[in-house]
């Protein structure tokens, strides 16, 4: 057995969020099967803002959004992140393992391989160093790596060809939990 990291769609242990509100729904649609969670950031303790070479990007803050979906029997989860006035600031496409539920909250099992991608269309490829360190001390074998390495690609392919729908499901589906919440 692994020991990924598990991460909850509902982010409970996340600090910086001081108030927030929360929702979730699972999708069974020809498009998109699986669960989609939604974070409506309302005050945080301190804005978080990232850098991506030379640009910095702001990620979250009081007012943004955080929608993710964890799509079934798929080995990647991507959380679109929305500002303050709505504008989607990026997609970071979490490659794991797996998506799975405890307790009604979504989660999935990293596996190190993350794919951000910026409205732009600029694609970054980020923590390569942590799944080869992961290979070496023997968290993750030969068969979980060779698994974050063939879906990377795949999404990348897809991203490269605009075929990654995902992308374009993310401002349908904030639309669709923001109505849970009113």
């Amino acid at each position: 057995m692994y020991v990924l990291k598990r991460k909850y769609g509902d982010r409970s242990e996340w600090k910086r969020v001081i108030d927030r509100d929360y929702t979730q729904s699972f999708f069974d649609t020809k498009e998109f099967k699986g669960y989609v969670t939604l974070i409506k950031v309302n005050k945080v303790a301190a804005p978080l803002s990232t850098k991506y070479g030379e640009e910095k990007f702001c990620i979250v803050d009081d007012g943004y959004i955080w929608l993710q979906h964890f799509p079934t029997n798929k080995h990647h989860s991507v959380t679109t992140m929305f500002n303050d006035k709505g504008e989607i600031v990026q997609w970071y496409i979490d490659i794991c393992y797996r998506n799975g539920i405890k307790n009604n909250v979504p989660w999935l099992d990293d596996l190190y391989l993350d794919i951000i991608v910026l409205p732009s269309g600029r694609v970054i490829q980020k923590d390569i160093d942590e799944l080869e360190e992961a290979l070496s001390k023997g968290i993750i074998d030969d068969y979980l790596y060779n698994m974050a390495w063939a879906e990377t690609n795949d999404v990348m392919e897809l991203i490269k060809q605009g075929n990654f729908s995902l992308l374009e499901m993310s401002n349908t589906h904030k639309d669709q939990l923001l109505k849970l919440l009113n």
